[in-house]
């Protein structure tokens, strides 16, 4: 039997590398199982990802805008959507205005944007909203940005992130980065989220 040259076995070698490769890529495309709103995550809300597992709910110290203390408990019983931003974060404040009208249209007993600050004191944050005359967020501010560590999991995975919690305070899934949260996927994802959870 003739011997296989180097050039051969080379090109063997590559081909099988590349079949094991397809196969896990094929492998993992088939066998993960879709999250029930992942249908949503499109146009604007790409980036959007529901968790099969999702984490405790953070039950940090969070100060008001009247300076009162709070947790995320306090809004158990409506859908929140938690939005961490800051006002030295650009991508953070290009999304507020959205944020805001977002607010304004679904607000509600069952529904809020909680737009919770990481600046350095609660005045940045207290001054951006009046300046900007966003009128239907209320003021929440992470003294610490403890809150914000225990959701990103202590890595610096950059703002704004926006996470949504069902009525019983579990997570429904997250968005990492900025988004158009005014846009007409958003309020897909939003309406299919109410009507479900």
């Amino acid at each position: 039997m003739k011997p296989l040259s180097l050039k051969t076995g080379i090109l063997a070698a590559v081909g099988i590398g590349f079949a094991g490769v397809v196969y896990v890529i094929i492998g993992a495309f088939f066998s993960a199982s879709p999250g029930p709103l992942d249908s949503y995550a499109r146009g604007e809300m790409f980036a959007f990802r529901t968790v099969s597992d999702p984490p405790a709910q953070p039950l940090n110290r969070l100060v008001t805008g009247d300076g009162e203390d709070i947790t995320l408990a306090d809004k158990r019983g409506k859908i929140v959507l938690v939005n961490f931003w800051a006002t030295w974060c650009p991508p953070c404040v290009a999304e507020m205005a959205d944020l805001n009208a977002l607010q304004s249209r679904y607000g509600s007993q069952v529904f809020e944007v909680v737009a919770i600050s990481m600046d350095r004191t609660i005045k940045e944050p207290r001054e951006f909203l009046i300046r900007h005359d966003l009128n239907h967020l209320d003021l929440y501010f992470d003294p610490g940005m403890s809150m914000a560590f225990n959701v990103m999991g202590g890595a610096n995975r950059g703002l704004p992130l926006t996470v949504i919690y069902d009525r019983n305070g579990r997570e429904i899934g997250r968005l990492s980065g900025e988004a158009k949260w005014a846009g007409k996927d958003a309020r897909r994802l939003i309406e299919a989220i109410l009507e479900r959870y």
